[in-house]
């Protein structure tokens, strides 16, 4: 059975660290970006089963990243968990057109069980 692959893109580098630790752990692959404006390139490349985006990441923000994502045919399908420290977390998912979202500071349980939710 092949590792299902999780992209994450953040620019804090402590999170990156632990939610890599914590997947691979969990037996996932684990792919980093701390730039969201190549997207579609990383995306290309890393073929991923699910995306983690935060909102403030450097060129252009998750939710124009996110955008794209969605608006691209062959890669729509692919889930996007919205992560961020926003107020307006639901309303930036939905702007964003994010599958789902979960709130920084985040519990990791939540974020174990959104992603293994999206990748049943």
């Amino acid at each position: 059975m092949s590792k299902k692959k999780i992209l994450i893109f953040d620019d804090d580098k402590t999170i990156l660290e632990v939610i890599t630790i914590i997947f691979e752990e969990n037996g996932y692959q684990v792919e980093i970006s701390e730039t969201s404006h190549d997207i579609l390139d990383k995306v290309t490349q890393y073929q991923p089963d699910i995306i983690l985006m935060d909102n403030w990441i450097p060129k252009i923000g998750g939710v124009e990243a996110t955008r794209l994502l969605k608006n691209h045919n062959e890669f729509k399908e692919i889930p996007v968990i919205y992560v961020t420290a926003n107020n307006d977390i639901v309303a930036l998912a939905k702007e964003a057109m994010a599958d789902d979202y979960v709130a920084k500071p985040f519990n990791l349980e939540d974020l174990e069980d959104k992603v293994a939710k999206y990748l049943q």
